[in-house]
């Protein structure tokens, strides 16, 4: 196991906060192994790398010698959280529970380690607190308190209704971290709230508060905006190989050491040399093979992404179309749309006026030929196929709204 300092030091990249990070320290110091929690309210989505930057934190713990517990919120999850959505999460039913919690489970053990993670379900405990128990908790905190939150302070300001089981998400959580002694919390930056009140749960039932540990959101292909299915520029972790080994071939240079602190299981002294190394003339494209390399085996194996690089490769130097080229769907509002504003829209270009200058370049490509006049347009009702760049393809239909 590494010193304390050096696994605080690993474990400080990417994080967006650690809450408090001399707590963790001392922690780290008694070397014992620490109880490492994350819970995820089973609503099954079709997880892509962004959704994994916290799950590969667990395997950094689970690394390091730490239990790891990934806890399904089966309880939570019949309550709805907003999230800091401003609106109410639909809470699910207990059929949505268990076929969802299923699908976690297939997708969790292509990051964690099976033989060192612990499954656990909130409804363990909370299931045989019952009413009395419930109002008890209640009275551990205060409306006031609650309304620190940022997303019901701006309803309750707005005169958005807040429903009474809304208040109980965050206690039921944070008594998740009391009923299992956790050591230290991770979440997203938007749970941050949820997470401080397991810390002042914990104090209230006389336990070692947890220290709290944030992770941030991971921008998609377009550099821009936060990886997401809806925007287009995600890259699932049922991919294909090829799909995946392409998609990530296709981020920015400077994208790329995002991704590598985010994604990459890789130590921070070999991430240090390899930007050293482009620094002193490396070409970028070889580094990002080792990104394309590393995260295409996690998710399929060694030989799938080797294979998939030996297929970029050929096609890169022969300009070959990949035999399975990405599909998707795209509605407008009127007859036609310009190439630009579509590559835009479909997050394959980070702005209209980086589209205009890659055309101008001829690195754009429609149904095989160039497109250098940025009049081009498209019509709807049919289906196109575009190349931006040298190794991004996709097959796009375009229809008109009803």
């Amino acid at each position: 196991m590494l010193l304390p300092e050096e696994q605080l030091a690993e474990l400080r990249r990417g994080t967006s906060e650690i809450l408090l990070e001399s707590e963790l320290l001392t922690k780290l110091r008694r070397g014992k192994p620490l109880r490492i929690k994350a819970g995820f309210d089973p609503t099954a989505p079709d997880l892509h790398l962004g959704h994994t930057v916290l799950i590969n934190k667990m395997r950094q713990f689970q690394d390091f010698g730490h239990e790891v517990i990934f806890l399904i919120g089966d309880f939570t999850g019949l309550i709805g959280d907003p999230s800091g959505r401003n609106a109410t999460r639909p809470p699910l039913t207990p059929a949505d529970v268990d076929a969802n919690a299923a699908t976690y489970k297939q997708q969790i053990f292509k990051i964690l380690d099976p033989e060192k993670t612990r499954i656990d379900f909130n409804s363990r405990w909370m299931a045989q607190m019952g009413t009395a128990g419930l109002i008890q908790l209640a009275a551990k905190h205060t409306v006031a308190r609650m309304l620190e939150r940022d997303d019901f302070s701006k309803r309750y300001k707005n005169g958005q209704p807040i429903a009474i089981h809304e208040f109980l998400y965050p206690l039921v959580q944070g008594y998740d971290s009391v009923a299992l002694h956790a050591d230290v919390e991770l979440g997203g930056t938007d749970q941050k709230f949820n997470l401080l009140v397991g810390r002042q749960l914990q104090e209230g039932y006389g336990q070692e508060p947890q220290v709290v540990l944030t992770m941030p959101l991971l921008e998609g292909l377009d550099g821009v905006n936060k990886m997401s299915k809806s925007l287009g520029n995600y890259i699932g972790v049922t991919d294909a190989p090829d799909d995946m080994f392409g998609k990530l071939m296709s981020i920015s240079d400077d994208l790329m050491w995002r991704y590598f602190d985010l994604l990459s299981f890789r130590p921070n002294a070999q991430l240090a040399s390899f930007r050293r190394e482009v620094t002193d003339g490396r070409n970028p494209m070889e580094v990002k093979f080792e990104l394309a390399l590393e995260i295409t085996a996690r998710f399929h194996d060694d030989a799938a992404a080797k294979l998939a690089y030996e297929r970029f490769r050929s096609r890169s130097q022969k300009g070959e179309v990949p035999d399975d080229v990405p599909k998707r769907t795209v509605t407008i509002s009127a007859d036609s749309i310009g190439v630009a504003a579509l590559l835009k829209q479909c997050g394959l270009v980070e702005s209209t006026s980086a589209a205009f200058r890659l055309m101008g370049q001829g690195g754009v490509r429609l149904n095989g030929e160039k497109v250098s006049d940025p009049k081009t347009a498209v019509k709807s009702g049919a289906t196109y196929l575009f190349q931006v760049g040298k190794r991004v393809f996709e097959e796009i239909t375009i229809n008109r709204a009803a």
